[in-house]
């Protein structure tokens, strides 16, 4: 009588196949995926001028300055308030129905966004092709 008791083998999981597949999917998903490519932004960065190549004269330049405190000045003269029913009234008084002139917006280092905004936004709907944001041209050390 054989009263041994047998060891039972424990049921076998056969990964071959599993990593088989796994590999097979890998491939499926390098081979069909489309890589997005993201938008790029052009820019026109403004180059410098030379006294003589500047603008000809200042009668064909439109001038504005934002101030820190967020009031405007056009071509040195400091407006009532800082609405921008204000500054468009002032500037179609100034050039009437030309607008064929140069805008140079100047704006205060700790000037707001938003202001700047009005005024570019402000010159945009009068129809304004040419508008330039001053730059400080640092000298070289």
């Amino acid at each position: 009588m054989n009263l041994q008791t047998s060891v039972k083998e424990g049921p076998e999981i056969n990964l071959t196949s599993l990593i088989d597949v796994v590999l097979l999917l890998l491939v499926f998903f390098m081979v069909s995926t489309s890589f997005v490519h993201e938008t790029d932004i052009t820019l026109r960065l403004p180059q410098t001028q030379t006294e003589a190549n500047n603008v000809s004269s200042s009668s064909d330049v439109i001038e504005i300055a934002v101030t820190e405190a967020g009031t405007y000045l056009v071509n040195g003269r400091l407006l009532v308030d800082d609405q921008q029913d204000t500054l468009s009234s002032f500037i179609e008084e100034i050039i009437g129905d030309s607008r064929e002139q140069t805008v140079v917006i100047r704006a205060d280092a700790k000037a707001t966004h938003q202001a700047v905004v009005t005024v570019l936004d402000v010159v945009g709907k009068l129809g304004f092709v040419e508008i330039n944001i001053a730059t400080v041209i640092l000298p070289e050390v």
